[in-house]
């Protein structure tokens, strides 16, 4: 599981440099997008998914006796706080990207000194 974790995280990287470094502007606002979901899921595999991810029982589950092994409940919080916060930036650079737009007529940033 961590190996196609690991593919996931690489390959969301790549697509998302790749798409930081277009011209066209809506490429660069999804390509923020894109490493922003590789670093969420990096941060749940590095919360502690393991190969016996179906065992694992909320912290609140346990009543005593033999404590099992638990999945940390802070870093799915704090990723889900993130992915709130991404959706909010994405959508202010879509607003801002639709400005820029109707300014410059043109996506081509590199048009826009000229």
């Amino acid at each position: 599981m961590s190996v196609v974790l690991a593919v996931a995280v690489g390959g969301l990287s790549a697509v998302g440099t790749f798409l930081l470094l277009r011209r066209d502007l809506m490429g660069v606002v999804l390509g923020v997008a894109v490493v922003s979901q590789a670093t969420f899921v990096y941060l749940i595999a590095m919360g502690g998914v393991d190969e016996g991810a179906h065992d694992l029982v909320p912290v609140l589950a346990v009543h005593g006796g033999e404590s099992p092994e638990i999945a940390d409940p802070v870093v799915q919080a704090l990723v889900l706080t993130a992915i709130v916060i991404s959706f909010g930036t994405t959508a202010l650079a879509l607003v801002l990207s639709y400005r820029a737009y109707e300014e410059n007529e043109t996506m081509d940033v590199t048009e826009w000194a000229r």
